[in-house]
């Protein structure tokens, strides 16, 4: 049996119910450590500290719980709840990532622009959460994340895995409607992933009766 992760924090944030809502889906946020993964993680989900103050490591994983609305999906307007995994990147909880990836809609995969180290950590990612549970390329997006007074050069090589993702370069700080943007756009991908998934699903059931 898979072990659970440890040391979960949950954070939710205080949403106003829709009535239109019509998905829920579980993204992870996955990356090397101090890449920007909670930065990115807070701001999304509109949790209160956006900010790159002093660095606090992440202890297992943390889940914000969210509504993202106005999603373009098949032509409709819609709205989906959103669990956001930011996980840690301390090798330490490897045991616990087959439990984390259990029924993961997507990936956005975070790294330090200023790191070239990253290039290395990021391929161990991959390996342990595309290759190995089975999470295809098109559910998933690539974040290099610029911190406050840095350059905007990526000293970053990406693997050639990752060049068949989305990259996004973020910079919370400067252009923050870029980044909700981007983000809005991989979600509404996602849900009409998830809905073509679930009419197969409907289909598969009927043609079986």
């Amino acid at each position: 049996m898979e072990r659970m992760p440890v040391g979960v924090e949950i954070t939710k944030v205080p949403v106003q119910k829709r009535r239109n809502i019509m998905f829920k889906t579980k993204v992870l946020v996955l990356g090397p450590c101090e890449s920007g993964k909670t930065v990115l993680s807070n701001f999304l989900s509109d949790a209160t500290d956006t900010s790159g103050g002093e660095y606090h490591p992440t202890v297992g994983v943390r889940i914000l719980e969210f509504e993202s609305n106005n999603l373009n999906v098949a032509g409709k307007n819609s709205s989906a709840e959103v669990e956001l995994w930011d996980v840690s990147g301390d090798k330490k909880y490897e045991g616990c990532w087959p439990a984390i990836a259990r029924d993961t809609s997507g990936i956005i995969f975070v790294y330090n622009a200023d790191v070239a180290s990253h290039e290395r950590e990021l391929e161990s990612w991959h390996s342990a959460f595309v290759q190995n549970q089975g999470i295809k390329e098109n559910q998933c997006i690539v974040v290099a994340h610029h911190k406050p007074n840095s350059t905007d050069k990526n000293r970053v090589a990406l693997p050639s895995q990752f060049l068949k993702m989305p990259n996004i370069h973020s910079n919370i700080e400067d252009e923050p409607d870029n980044l909700r943007e981007e983000f809005k756009k991989f979600m509404a991908n996602l849900l009409t992933l998830v809905s073509a998934k679930r009419e197969q699903d409907e289909l598969n059931i009927m043609n079986n009766r």
